[in-house]
């Protein structure tokens, strides 16, 4: 089977009804768009939300609560798993040798290393943050978790 022989079963594929030619066609005068007014003209509509000119319900209710989407930190993760896609003659992972490896961005995102997979050699590694298990896992390869002052 090949993609540019496929072919659309019969009966799948309608012609284009052509409206406004004809009260005989079921779609004369208005052409299905009913009668005067915004949305009967050619790029007439109403945005979601309209009310009319009332003053809509998003603007009537009382804002509540607190988000804290404005203000959260989001960082660059990298898993302890895939530090050993790492080069053995870098002595010191920081961002510059995650990033050679395609691991992370270079960004103004401060780094996590999470604790997710295994990891089998010493690597002393440099990061704003690290996740508990991450450090630990580190610690046991008898590598080094140096947060990096940022």
């Amino acid at each position: 089977m090949r993609l540019h022989k496929l072919s659309n079963v019969k009966g799948a594929t309608h012609r284009r009804k052509r409206v406004g030619c004809g009260e005989g066609g079921g779609h004369g005068k208005t052409s299905g768009r009913g009668g005067k007014g915004q949305t009967a003209r050619s790029g007439g509509s109403i945005r979601i939300g309209f009310e009319g000119g009332q003053m809509p319900i998003f603007r009537r209710l009382p804002i509540r609560g607190f988000n804290n989407k404005n203000f959260r930190t989001e960082y660059e993760t990298v898993n302890v798993g895939d530090l050993s896609k790492i080069d053995d003659s870098v002595e010191v992972v920081d961002r510059d040798a995650l990033a050679v490896a395609g691991l992370v961005r270079l960004n103004d995102k401060p780094l996590k290393i999470l604790g997710e997979g295994e990891l089998s050699k010493a690597i002393k590694i440099s990061a704003d943050k690290f996740s508990a298990s991450a450090k630990e896992k580190i610690e046991k390869a008898g590598g080094e978790a140096i947060v990096a002052a940022s």
